[in-house]
């Protein structure tokens, strides 16, 4: 399972509560400990507490949050100034300004700046277009 498939914490805690009633309705009384085992099994991992630290991974990130990473393979610090999650919930789309320009081009005669670019990232900050080099095109970190 993708770290991005999974809701996050508080949502997976009203699932195991939904899923403790609906039982409790049927005459199955369970704890709520129990609850979110069968809701990490249903999940296809072993217990609670990994999916807990699995949901806890997914990278945090809303528009006006200090972020820093690479673009294009240049470093950079940022504020996130636009977001959008995208139809598969898998990737956002991040439009970034950064504090200084950043130079896009690798060539010592050509110099091409910006200062705010948009990029597709997934939950693990990293963007699945790459560069030639196969690095990713777009890194980002919170601050």
């Amino acid at each position: 399972m993708k770290t991005s498939d999974i809701a996050r914490i508080d949502e997976l805690k009203a699932q195991a509560k939904r899923l403790r009633e609906d039982l409790r309705h049927e005459g199955v009384e369970i704890s709520h400990s129990r609850a979110l085992e069968l809701l990490a099994h249903q999940h296809g991992v072993r217990d609670w507490n990994t999916l807990h630290a699995m949901a806890a991974n997914r990278m945090r990130l809303r528009v006006g949050d200090r972020v820093s990473g690479r673009y294009l393979g240049q470093p950079f610090t940022a504020e996130i100034r636009g977001m959008t999650m995208l139809g598969d919930g898998g990737h956002r789309r991040v439009t970034l300004h950064f504090d200084a320009p950043v130079d896009v081009v690798q060539f010592d005669n050509f110099s091409a700046f910006r200062q705010r670019v948009t990029g597709e990232i997934g939950w693990d900050g990293r963007s699945k277009r790459h560069t030639s080099n196969g690095e990713p095109q777009l890194v980002v970190h919170p601050v």
